[in-house]
């Protein structure tokens, strides 16, 4: 029985987007206590839709690489994947950590950056063909 084996582009994609899971994963469940303050309003939700633009697209361009599915679908399993990552880490920082709390506005903002990478791709794939 012959054995599966990835193309190395999608190798690439889903070392880049676990890498980037985990580092997000690490990153809003250690503790910043010791960081400066930042003065800019609200600087955690601009990260917070930074990290899930960067994951969505990262996972997108992992379902890309399959070829097997249309585009709308693998879209739309992207989204959902952005969304649930990020009401679990907010359920995470919750319930495991002591100097991070559950944040609805942080799921929101995690969606939102989910959202305009979503925009984004569909202007490269649709918008940007002549």
């Amino acid at each position: 029985m012959p054995t599966k084996t990835l193309s190395v582009p999608k190798k690439i994609w889903l070392v880049a987007a676990w890498t980037w899971t985990i580092f997000v994963l690490v990153l809003c469940l250690i503790s910043f206590n010791d960081l400066p303050n930042v003065t800019v309003s609200n600087v955690d939700k601009y990260v917070h839709l930074t990290f899930h633009f960067i994951f969505t697209i990262l996972w997108f361009k992992v379902f890309d690489s399959e070829n097997t599915t249309a585009f709308w679908p693998k879209l739309v399993k992207v989204m959902l994947l952005s969304l649930f990552f990020g009401i679990f880490i907010e359920i995470a920082q919750g319930l495991f950590t002591k100097t991070r709390q559950a944040d609805v506005m942080d799921v929101l903002a995690n969606f939102s950056g989910c959202l305009i990478a979503v925009m984004t791709l569909f202007g490269i794939r649709f918008l940007g063909r002549k």
